[in-house]
This record gives C-alpha cells, structure tokens and sequence, in this order.
C-alpha cells in the first residue's frame, strides 16, 4: 500500500527538518492504516518498532510516499514493513530516508489476544509499492 504526507513547517524539529516523532507517528498510523483493511473488524494495537532506521534528514516541502508491505503473522500479531521515500522539493528521484517493521496485536475488549484469520491474499500487497 503507498500512501503519502506533505512535510510542513508544523513537522519540523528545531533544526529545521522533520521531527523523528512526527515520522513515526505517520509510520503508525499508515501501517494501522494497511492492518485494519486486511483485517476489518478486528481491533489491532501496535506491539513493536523494530529496525527504526532514519537514514537521512527530510526538509521542509518533501512528499513523502510510505511504502507498506506485509511481512509476515503469527497466531495474535501481524508485521509490516514500511519504506518512507521522499521526494523533496526540485528533486527529480525519490530517496529511500526511512525504514522499519511494525507490529500489530488483535485484541479483545479486555485486551486479552485473539486469532487473526489465516488469509492468503492480503489487500496491502497488491501493489508492491512501486511508483
């Protein structure tokens, strides 16, 4: 699933680039995002960050284009990998700035874990992110 945000000056840290907080907020969200249309109905709750890799600074006025593709399950949980590229302003090629694997948990209204369904085809990996 690609999804994108505008970086503006309200996501900007005191450096002048976008706050790392701001770029994982987005990264939560978009991958619940992927997570709860292969799974409706299911209430999913972010388990894990693994692999945070900021791999340079993102300025004021990028596109960013989320990339998220499933990577695997177990019984409870649900894992995607999430590609952030961004495309900044007069640039002609996106730039891979940001990675990571997020990790949902189903949970019942108690909060105790419940099976997700077994599915073969899962909605977010239709498109392999390509542009």
């Amino acid at each position: 699933m690609n999804t994108f945000a505008l970086v503006m000056s309200e996501h900007l840290n005191h450096h002048g680039f976008l706050f790392g907080g701001q770029l994982l907020k987005w990264v939560d969200e978009f991958a619940w995002v992927a997570a709860a249309r292969d799974y409706p109905g299911y209430t999913l709750v972010t388990r894990a960050m693994d692999k945070v890799d900021f791999r340079m600074r993102v300025a004021n006025g990028a596109i960013l284009r989320f990339c998220i593709l499933p990577d695997g399950r177990t019984e409870h949980s649900v894992s995607y990998v999430v590609n952030v590229f961004a495309d900044v302003p007069g640039a002609h090629e996106e730039v891979l700035v940001f990675t990571n694997k997020v990790t949902f948990t189903a949970v019942d209204d108690n909060g105790a874990k419940v099976a997700l369904p077994y599915q073969e085809y899962l909605r977010s990996a239709d498109a392999a992110c390509s542009d």
